[in-house]
């Protein structure tokens, strides 16, 4: 079993009322295109024609060799937090994606990196924490390796 998480609600709410992102800028402001255009809080596609926000994020509190910064999708507005262990919509609207582990120190764990098929993520996710070496997942774009989610141990 695991546990899918996306962006924490207060750092959000902070990006949404234009507090600094990854890199102390504001975050931009943009219509959305709708697919495409994925909110890594409600962790599904923005509709087309909304507001939504454009931003530097770092899924990692500290700065080191392994602490990808990437650009991400906001809702502007507030949109409701996903929590769930059943695949969200932003990780079935790609036929595949990027999902490697990571270790205690937040540094990637050779070998678990992959390119996976959409319909596969679950089996993928449970290969890779059946290493103890594992604490979390991340889960990013196979084609521009952005961020897209955490995925934990239930």
């Amino acid at each position: 079993m695991f546990k899918i998480t996306a962006l924490p609600t207060d750092e959000v709410r902070d990006l949404q009322a234009g507090g600094p992102d990854a890199y102390g800028s504001t975050p931009e402001r943009a219509i959305s295109t709708g697919a495409g255009n994925p909110c890594r809080h409600c962790l599904q596609n923005i509709p087309e024609g909304e507001n939504m926000l454009i931003l530097a994020h770092r899924p990692f509190l500290e700065t080191h060799p392994y602490a990808e910064t990437g650009p991400i999708f906001l809702c502007a507005t507030p949109c409701d937090r996903y929590e769930g262990d059943t695949l969200p919509e932003i990780l079935t609207s790609s036929s595949e994606y990027l999902i490697k582990g990571y270790g205690a120190d937040d540094r990637i764990v050779y070998g678990t990196g992959a390119i996976t098929l959409s319909d596969q993520i679950g089996a993928k996710v449970a290969d890779i924490f059946a290493r103890a070496d594992v604490d979390y997942i991340h889960v990013r774009s196979a084609r521009n390796n952005c961020y897209q989610a955490r995925i934990d141990r239930a």
